[in-house]
């Protein structure tokens, strides 16, 4: 279950009742558009369905009856979420439009670059400050998902910006190969691997190209900074090594 104090309402009025329940704000909304695959317990605050929910007051097992066939709280809370209102106060919403919006920044600076500066990262400061001079705003009832490609079109007239991929070959020396491999290989997709006959290890993978920096910060602290890498800009060049 989650915290009482992170959760919203959602309410059903049906048959003259009123039924409330308190669920996650984003699971809500899955649940809502039927794409919610978790467990319901996880996300709920109270296995409970109230009549008002800030007093505690509980309908009548009658109404329940009436409305949705059964008593079970586990069964009757998709239905109010599904077939109700999502009810959000204003600091919710501002406390949701937050951490949404950090949320997208982070989405996008792992995965963007500057196609004018050799498709290098572009620094989460940088998307943040770009992003305050478009009208783009998150929308908290929203999934990120679904909003970076409109977020990228606003700050498209800002700042050079598009998403891409980045291939690179990465040589960790026998004295780190045991231990950095096993870090490095996890970081993206591993198109192939080597081992050399100095028990050095050859690696290459594909990763978002916003992620480089983080990529070599890894690389470097795994190997003392004595590992080589690549860049890898066709697929001539990655099947003929």
């Amino acid at each position: 279950m989650i915290p009482l104090e992170e959760a919203v309402t959602a309410r059903l009025e049906s048959h003259g009742e009123r039924f409330e329940v308190l669920v996650d704000p984003d699971a809500a909304l899955a649940i809502k558009r039927g794409e919610f695959d978790g467990e319901l317990e996880d996300v709920i605050a109270a296995e409970d369905v109230f009549e008002n929910a800030s007093r505690g007051d509980r309908p009548a097992e009658s109404a329940l009856e009436e409305v949705f066939g059964t008593t079970d709280p586990l069964e009757i809370i998709p239905q109010v979420i599904k077939d109700g209102e999502i009810q959000i106060t204003a600091e919710q919403r501002r406390e949701m439009q937050e951490q949404k919006h950090k949320n997208l920044v982070n989405r996008i600076t792992r995965n963007a670059v500057n196609p004018q500066m050799d498709n290098a990262p572009h620094p989460p400061e940088r998307i943040e400050s770009a992003l305050e001079e478009t009208d783009f705003r998150v929308d908290p009832m929203e999934p990120v998902e679904t909003q970076v490609d409109e977020a990228l079109d606003a700050l498209r007239p800002v700042i050079p910006i598009r998403f891409d991929e980045v291939t690179v070959a990465v040589q960790v020396p026998a004295d780190y190969a045991g231990s950095a491999q096993a870090k490095i290989r996890q970081f993206g997709d591993l198109e192939r691997e080597e081992w050399q006959n100095d028990g050095g290890w050859v690696g290459v993978l594909t990763f978002p190209a916003g992620m480089q920096n983080e990529f070599y910060d890894l690389v470097n602290e795994h190997t003392s900074g004595e590992a080589e890498t690549r860049i890898i800009k066709d697929e001539d060049e990655l099947s003929t090594r």
